[in-house]
């Protein structure tokens, strides 16, 4: 069976991308070009979304809560993900002792890349990470490192992007979550390495000695190498049953077997919606009720969860306390982030109404890149925008554009 793997960054445009043929028995045969050209006849379509644009994450839920994506999973995580619960698409992996382990993706930009997809002709997806391509064995921790940054897979369906390190020092992020599993009883024996680019390989006794515990180097690793069914997908759609029609004439009884399975579905299917609609309801009157037993004055309540949040940033205020999108906390948290760039490569900063605006030099793309990820990592969304075209160009030529938000 023929796989096309193809590497999506949500937060770019769905223009162009990179892609892998992976046949039976073959080499894959990587690509790089417009969505327009990708091959059309593979069986399987993959998505890889890179491991810095998914969190991976554990929580305890209600076993009807279990195996459903949207608004009951985000609303499970919303102190976790600091964000509107409706803006991620949250899928339940699998369990993890007494806890459940969710993916949290930018729902927008998935849609964004599975809409482009499907207008090229490719309509069947599974979406996968790529931390959870990367080969893993029981006690043993697997990081790809490509000499700056990588990400780590510390478990059968649980990983994580890290922050930066160098030759000698591996990042700080790695060794505190080490610490934090072997805290819980649960850390690694040993860490393999792979490399994902040329002469990334650390210092390995150096790295030992910092994380204390001993690193295997396990060679090059690449995406587009990963067995087929490596990883766990974090959706899929499935082809659509019209696909059958032309098969009737030849197989009638399949058909009718088909067409039963079919009413079977879609009985359970709405049991499963009203359900879900039941649930979402009493969540949402649950919400509700706290908070107009927090605020019994409220005259509408629309939004409890917005409303709440809103409440809370008066009451801190009235008291003399600032909010996480004040300018003085926000830019604590962005100085903290512009430590590793480069001098000179920040040009301005401007603040208003809870929105912080950093310019940054376009010779920094990749500065910038981590820049964005350390902040979301602090609790702040970003959006990255590129300087308006009626924009007078910056004394220091062209630049990339940060727009900084309390989550």
């Amino acid at each position: 069976m023929s796989l096309l793997r193809i590497r999506c960054p949500l937060r770019d445009s769905p223009l162009r991308c990179e892609w892998a043929l992976i046949g039976d028995g073959r080499e894959p045969v990587p690509g790089e070009g417009p969505i327009a050209q990708l091959p059309r006849r593979a069986e399987r379509v993959q998505l890889v979304v890179p491991a810095d644009q998914v969190l991976i994450t554990r929580a305890r839920l209600p076993r009807t809560a279990r195996r459903r994506s949207g608004s009951i999973l985000a609303y499970a995580i919303e102190d976790e993900t600091a964000g509107e619960p409706e803006s991620n698409q949250v899928a339940w992996l699998g369990s993890a002792g007494d806890d459940d382990v969710l993916s949290v993706v930018d729902r927008e930009g998935l849609k964004r890349w599975l809409d482009a997809l499907d207008n090229a002709g490719l309509r069947a997806h599974e979406v996968h990470c790529e931390t959870l391509l990367l080969p893993w064995a029981t006690g043993e921790w697997s990081l790809a490192w490509n000499g700056r940054d990588g990400y780590v897979r510390t478990g059968e369906r649980e990983g994580a992007a890290t922050d930066c390190g160098d030759r000698a020092l591996p990042p700080l992020s790695l060794r505190l979550l080490i610490q934090e599993a072997h805290a819980r009883g649960a850390g690694p024996a040993k860490v393999a390495l792979y490399t994902t680019a040329p002469d990334a390989l650390p210092d390995i006794a150096a790295w030992q000695r910092e994380l204390g515990i001993p690193l295997r180097p396990a060679g090059a690793w690449d995406w587009r190498t990963a067995p087929p069914e490596a990883g766990a997908s974090l959706m899929q759609q499935r082809q659509r049953w019209l696909r059958l029609a032309g098969l009737l004439p030849r197989l009638r009884p399949a058909a009718w077997v088909a067409i039963a399975a079919l009413v079977i579905h879609a009985v359970a299917l709405v049991s499963d919606w009203l359900l879900v609609a039941s649930e979402r309801r009493e969540l949402a009157q649950r919400m509700e009720t706290r908070f107009r037993s927090a605020f019994p004055d409220a005259v509408a309540v629309v939004d409890p969860a917005l409303q709440m949040r809103r409440k809370l940033a008066e009451a801190r205020h009235a008291a003399g306390l600032a909010d996480s999108g004040d300018f003085l906390p926000m830019i604590e948290k962005v100085a903290a982030g512009l430590k590793e760039l480069p001098p000179r490569s920040l040009r301005t900063v401007s603040y208003e109404n809870g929105r912080m605006t950093l310019e940054l030099s376009a010779n920094e793309e990749a500065a910038a890149s981590r820049l964005a990820a350390r902040l979301i990592q602090s609790g702040l969304s970003v959006e990255r925008n590129a300087p308006a075209s009626s924009a007078a160009p910056s004394p220091g030529g062209r630049s990339v554009i940060l727009t900084v938000r309390s989550s």
